[in-house]
């Protein structure tokens, strides 16, 4: 029998799978197919998530396992900071470490374990990088500059600033207002700039944050491959760097930034260290349920079987959830 888990990061849901501990691993067509079952909400079980997070042996020297990450149409995220910090918890409670490597697609990755958010709401923090500016690493065309930082980008949207990062996830930012963050700019943007454009050819993360005071954000983001979720862990990195950048008078390097999202909040810190950025992102990782399927059915992807169990570990993150300030409208966006 398989055990899988049902996680989140500032409700940013996943199924974890762990592939050491199948007969066989499922192949990478496998593994894309099932994904796109299961996070279904009419064909998956659990009402569906943003994705799957699958452990398999280490790729480099050093690390303890290598997290992949399938979304949920099928196709693969070269990061996910919500969803590192899930893969963290799973990994030291297994292996029984709180400092280790995990290898993702472009490089391993430093995570450790933090003292818990609230009362009984487990926290992580996690290494965000490469940061890449150029427009290769993204990548975007037939923009008219060789980076974004701050510009105006009137293929884009009138009147809005844009900043592009790779970390090493894509992602577009801009700060805007209450308005403008609750209001359908975000979507027309995120929708267009993930199906067939010009500009960015392989899809990009679409960021609007709203700058709440000095070292306080709220993110709201359209994820490529996902469509708007409760929060994205590279895209609040991302924007806590965008803002960094931009605004420096409203953050501290090297300082707790926090960031608010639909599904929450986490901590961010951003460093330059070796003529490098980096960013360090600290937030729940929430197990909220566990299920056991066969490794036949998970292979067929037929999910009438499984067996579910709850954690009761969300009620404590709710509990969390309503302690947080609310922001009039922007919190009930999804």
């Amino acid at each position: 029998m398989v055990k899988l888990l049902k996680v989140h990061g500032s409700q940013n849901h996943f199924f974890i799978l762990d592939q050491t501990e199948l007969d066989t691993p499922l192949t990478d067509e496998e593994l894309r197919t099932v994904t796109k079952k299961i996070t279904n909400p009419q064909t998956g079980i659990l009402n569906g998530a943003d994705g799957v997070l699958a452990i398999n042996k280490p790729v480099r020297e050093g690390a303890l396992a290598q997290m992949r990450v399938i979304n949920e149409d099928g196709s693969e995220a070269s990061m996910c900071g919500n969803g590192l910090r899930t893969v963290a918890r799973y990994l030291s409670e297994k292996y029984r470490q709180d400092h280790f490597l995990v290898d993702t697609m472009n490089a391993s990755l430093r995570v450790h374990k933090e003292d818990d958010f609230a009362k009984d709401v487990p926290a992580y923090s996690v290494e965000i990088s490469p940061v890449r500016f150029n427009k290769e690493a993204l990548p975007f065309s037939n923009l008219g500059h060789d980076r974004l930082i701050d510009n105006f980008v009137p293929e884009l949207y009138p009147g809005l600033r844009f900043t592009s990062i790779a970390v090493p996830n894509p992602h577009l930012i801009s700060f805007v207002n209450q308005e403008q963050i609750a209001g359908p700019i975000l979507g027309v943007i995120g929708k267009r700039l993930n199906g067939k454009n010009p500009y960015f050819t392989d899809g990009v993360n679409v960021n609007f944050a709203q700058i709440l005071d000095k070292n306080k954000l709220f993110v709201r983001t359209y994820e490529r491959g996902v469509g708007f979720t409760n929060a994205c862990g590279t895209g609040m990195s991302a924007t806590s760097l965008a803002l960094l950048l931009t605004h420096h008078d409203m953050v501290d390097i090297n300082s707790k930034i926090d960031v608010f999202n639909p599904g929450g909040m986490v901590q961010t810190k951003v460093h330059y260290e070796d003529n490098e950025y980096w960013i360090e992102l600290t937030g729940n990782a929430t197990f909220t349920h566990q299920i056991t399927i066969s490794e036949d059915d998970l292979r067929n992807g037929n999910f009438t079987n499984v067996q579910i169990s709850d954690t009761n570990e969300q009620e404590a993150y709710e509990h969390f959830v309503d302690s947080l300030p609310k922001f009039n409208d922007i919190a009930t966006l999804a």
